[in-house]
């Protein structure tokens, strides 16, 4: 299986640029964890979304989105767990 590669949308790199150095460096080591494997166990897409999918980084979630075809990840959103579905 071919790794995938990861893009950051502009609005996770300013959410990730909020968070304390401990959480952001927590947050990009599980968004490469995703280039090996984009669906861990567990994982289950977002209702009402046809390739969103929620990952759990500690007191936060990070939402991204799988391209097959392209073999991209895109890192949609990064927010605290209260605030990731509103």
């Amino acid at each position: 299986m071919a790794s995938y590669r990861i893009e950051v949308s502009t609005t996770a790199e300013k959410q990730l640029k909020k968070l304390g150095r401990e959480d952001r460096i927590r947050a990009l080591r599980a968004a490469q964890a995703l280039a090996d494997e984009p669906r861990p166990s567990g994982c289950r897409k977002l209702q009402g979304y046809d390739d969103v999918y929620p990952i759990r980084i500690g007191r936060y979630r990070a939402l991204y989105s799988i391209d097959g075809q392209r073999v991209i990840i895109t890192v949609l959103k990064v927010v605290h767990r209260r605030d990731v579905y509103r």
